[in-house]
């Protein structure tokens, strides 16, 4: 697995239950997954040379995010490794345009948006779907950075000429008027089997994934049916190898496509505590083509939240109180230090009443935090 974050050390316990070597490219020397994993490269993952030098003796290469240049993978893939999801997929993850050109063209439900690169297109546009609209980065961004809700032109124009000076094409979106946020989460294999998982409610704050509720509250069959097969149709005509979860806007007229990840998902968390075969595990099976395992919930409704860094210089301290409190919570904690803001761990609870599976989970992930004391 290329990239150290907190998804490649959770995909390596799955590898470990399933009796899988796993091998591990880092950044560095520290990151959360080269904390626990026994075999680490460390380099740097723009590097072709490095990441041939990792490839070597590798079955199959995947990766815990979509930052790899495409061209090195081709290279790869060139070099006969078995790359998934492969770089004519994953390209689509990278790149917002790419992405929003290719699910235009094939029917894809998506909100409404152009390509800006002058004030002429930014007014035309706002003209067309009114203001304030969003723009974004086509490249690099992720948990809310390099996108910004625009009121006006004048602002439009100062943040667009910032993301051109760097080289970084601009994509301007409608502000949809959504009702909530939900994400669809599919599995495919290179053979062609796919399962979808039950699509989820996430909460979203300042870009970043706070709470998700699985499966989402009150969604209608219909509703949760035309989320899995839009997903599972974007997995197909991309050729998705591995976990796919597709981002999605929630409106009185249906859903729209909103973001893509390749990847096991911050939306997909909660699976390890709350379904049969957590995305985890399941992102392995798919990529090494073994038959993939039932996506079913294991409880009515699981409930995850983010543990966000806060006041305390670390977690384990607050660790006696979460758990007597709640011996049914289960905590998860990546090994990263506790930056404001930071993704360094998660809470999930299961059960069938999601009012109080959120005030315990909501709880626990304050008390974690330092933001309460009792």
């Amino acid at each position: 697995m290329v990239g150290g974050g907190q998804l490649a050390r959770m995909t390596h316990q799955a590898a470990i239950a399933l009796g899988v070597r796993f091998r591990l490219l880092s950044e560095t020397v520290d990151s959360s997954a080269a904390q626990v994993v026994s075999d680490v490269s460390v380099g740097d993952v723009d590097d072709l040379t490095t990441l041939r030098a990792f490839a070597a003796g590798c079955d199959v290469i995947t990766f815990d995010h979509e930052q790899v240049p495409t061209a090195h993978l081709r290279a790869l893939e060139q070099d006969g490794y078995a790359v998934r999801p492969g770089p004519a997929a994953l390209e689509h993850a990278q790149d917002k345009l790419l992405m929003r050109r290719r699910l235009s063209a094939d029917g894809a439900p998506v909100p409404r948006w152009a390509e800006v690169s002058t004030v002429e297109d930014l007014t035309a546009f706002g003209e067309r779907v009114g203001w304030p609209y969003v723009l974004k980065a086509a490249r690099g961004g992720y948990d809310g950075r390099g996108v910004v809700v625009v009121p006006t032109v004048a602002e439009a124009t100062a943040w667009m000429d910032g993301a051109v000076a760097l080289g970084v094409p601009v994509l301007a979106e409608e502000k949809v008027a959504f009702t909530r946020e939900l994400a669809a989460m599919v599995a495919r294999s290179p053979s062609g089997q796919a399962v979808a998982y039950p699509v989820v409610e996430t909460l979203q704050v300042d870009g970043i994934c706070r709470e998700v509720v699985a499966p989402a509250p009150g969604l209608g069959v219909a509703r949760a049916v035309e989320a899995q097969r839009a997903a599972l149709d974007i997995a197909g005509r991309l050729g998705v190898v591995g976990l796919l979860a597709v981002e999605l806007f929630d409106t009185p007229e249906g859903v729209l496509v909103n973001e893509l990840a390749m990847r096991p998902h911050n939306s997909g968390h909660w699976s390890i505590d709350g379904a049969v075969t957590s995305q985890f595990e399941q992102h392995l099976r798919a990529v090494l083509d073994w038959p993939l395992g039932t996506p079913s919930p294991t409880a009515p409704y699981s409930v995850m939240v983010n543990v966000l860094g806060g006041d305390l210089p670390e977690m384990h301290s607050a660790f006696r109180h979460v758990l007597a409190r709640d011996p049914g919570l289960h905590v998860h904690v990546y090994g990263k230090d506790m930056k404001p803001g930071r993704k360094v761990g998660h809470v999930t609870v299961t059960g069938s009443d999601v009012d109080a599976l959120l005030e315990r989970a909501r709880h626990a992930a304050a008390f974690l935090r330092g933001d309460i004391d009792e």
